[in-house]
């Protein structure tokens, strides 16, 4: 394949990926600047590629319908993060505040 044709195959494939990750897929097509009738098309052609590259890396696409246990953890999670992050901060002050001292 030529590099052009390669460069509008990975723009396809942004956009797809942008519309499993969101669950908008008018607004998605609307972006692209492309009918709705042909980002379907889009998505049926690149939808198992995409998803599968989603899937090693973790990222649940929100079309699908995340179960509570998932949605669960993945509060969980960033509650965690969100304190080491808030611990860090403070952590980070009080260096701050000693070395106005000195």
């Amino acid at each position: 394949m030529s590099k052009k044709i390669d460069v509008i195959e990975d723009v396809k494939k942004k956009y797809v990926r942008m519309a499993l990750e969101t669950g908008k897929i008018s607004t998605t097509a609307r972006k692209a600047g492309i009918s709705r009738s042909t980002f379907y098309k889009w998505i049926d052609q690149y939808k198992d590629e995409i998803q599968d590259s989603m899937d090693q890396e973790g990222i649940v696409s929100l079309s699908d319908d995340p179960t509570k246990e998932e949605l669960m953890a993945k509060y969980e999670q960033a509650m965690k993060l969100l304190g080491e992050k808030e611990l860090e901060v403070a952590m980070l002050k009080n260096i701050l505040k000693k070395n106005e001292y000195q």
